[in-house]
């Protein structure tokens, strides 16, 4: 179970439609596949998804960081060696998203390895997820549209809504549409990617105070420390730390510093083995916890699935799965299918899926 060689694979998929929120847009998944090769002939498999307006990384410094220091740290390693790999990993700071994918393709290859599902390796709570899906920047009535439209097809009844624009009247004439066009039945919660002030927000929520929101998410920055406790004291709902609680640490700073109650949980910026840590934080400071998404192809998804299915406390919010929706294709030889609402892990060992090798010919970049 020796590690003998850490592929990184530059692959480019266009989306049908960009996304637009507060922090910034994408267009095209420029994302890197990254393959954990064995002794045994085992091959372990993760997706990392750069983000440069949030986490700084690109496609190019994840293969760099990748090739240059991940690689010649962990190779002869054992995939038993996690913690060992883990420490190695974390001697460079930063690059949350291409630590990750390697950890996850560790844990895809040992499962693989033992004839095991990711998910039964981590708890084995559950084998399926309820989706959320993210709505993007829009009119009114295109956002309405949408989400009847994964309503209907794919049964889908929780949105998350992105928010921030100014003026914030904007964001909350659609939220108010999306109430009144989908009925109270259907869950919705908003995510103002730090887009507006701590005072802005405050009277935006105060206007949708009436809207039955399941949770508010990074409203405003979480440098605008006194103005962000102030703002989350106002809040009637739950106030989810993403992107400022990156780390184990950035949880318990922002929980117990007022600045968060609720947080989310990225497999692609904390990969198998922090998420564990950040889930199990939470379960002991009694926070809620939301399966976030950083749009995600299939392979980063199907990571998402088979963590947050591990656990109760992960199960009890739907998760953020279905943004590869928006892709125009994905690398997976059998593409995923979200049905009733609800998006079920793969049968077989690690993450039970493959890469299809025409595909990946046909979108990696790295080659003429």
């Amino acid at each position: 179970m020796k590690i003998t060689e850490i592929e990184a694979i530059p692959f480019a998929i266009p989306y049908r439609k960009p996304l637009y929120f507060a922090s910034g847009s994408v267009e095209v998944a420029q994302h890197v596949l990254i393959r954990v090769h064995t002794d045994d002939g085992i091959v372990g498999i993760a997706e990392a998804p750069p983000r440069p307006f949030t986490y700084g990384e690109t496609q190019a410094s994840v293969v760099a960081v990748v090739n240059q220091l991940f690689a010649p740290a962990i190779v002869g390693t054992s995939l038993l060696e996690r913690e060992l790999i883990m420490a190695r990993l974390h001697r460079t700071v930063g690059n949350p998203v291409a630590k990750s994918a390697v950890d996850m393709a560790v844990w895809d290859a040992l499962g693989r390895t033992l004839d095991l599902p990711v998910t039964e390796l981590l708890g084995g709570y559950s084998d399926r997820m309820r989706v959320s899906h993210m709505l993007g920047f829009d009119e009114p009535a295109a956002m309405v549209a949408e989400a009847e439209r994964i309503r209907d097809e794919y049964g889908v009844r929780t949105f998350k809504v992105k928010v921030g624009r100014t003026p914030y009247q904007l964001d909350t004439a659609v939220v108010r549409a999306l109430r009144e066009g989908l009925g109270d039945d259907v869950e919705l919660y908003v995510d103002g990617n730090r887009g507006w002030s701590a005072s802005i927000a405050a009277r935006a929520m105060h206007e949708m105070a009436d809207l039955g929101l399941l949770f508010a998410e990074e409203l405003c920055p979480a440098d605008d420390v006194l103005g962000r406790r102030w703002l989350v004291g106002q809040c009637d709902v739950p106030f989810i730390a993403d992107e400022s609680a990156v780390t184990p640490a950035d949880v318990t700073r922002e929980i117990l510093g007022g600045a968060a109650t609720a947080v989310s949980i990225k497999t692609a910026r904390t990969g198998f083995t922090y998420s564990q840590r950040v889930h199990h934080l939470a379960e002991g400071l009694g926070v809620e916890v939301v399966m976030g998404n950083q749009i995600d192809g299939q392979l980063g998804t199907m990571c998402t699935v088979a963590f947050g299915s591990a656990f109760k406390l992960t199960t009890q919010r739907a998760g953020e799965l279905s943004n590869f929706l928006d892709m125009s294709d994905d690398l997976l030889t059998e593409p995923l299918q979200i049905s009733d609402g609800t998006l079920t892990v793969r049968p077989g060992a690690g993450l039970g899926v493959e890469i299809d090798p025409e595909k990946l010919a046909r979108y990696r970049q790295d080659q003429a």
